[in-house]
């Protein structure tokens, strides 16, 4: 009888933590994931890795830079005088 009796606690006890589980995760998780990204972008900075942001950018400024030099090699449009 004391069994059954521990045995119907040990399954309430399971039952609530079962429901408070989403609850928990929910916070946690954000936690976690700030914390992991925290440690990912100082091992990167560690390592001198480049980031996204940073690679978008330089793509962005060669893009600039190769159309300058086609702009460059093509030579004065026709109706304007060269400068002096």
């Amino acid at each position: 009888m004391a069994a059954r009796g521990s045995g119907r606690l040990l399954l309430e006890t399971l039952e609530e933590l079962a429901a408070e589980l989403p609850g928990r995760v929910r916070g946690t998780r954000g936690r976690l994931s700030e914390s992991a990204l925290s440690a990912l972008r100082a091992i990167a900075d560690e390592l001198n890795l480049v980031t996204r942001d940073e690679l978008d950018e330089l793509e962005l400024r060669v893009a600039q830079l190769e159309h300058r030099l086609r702009l460059l090699e093509q030579g004065p449009p026709p109706d304007l005088p060269p400068a002096a």
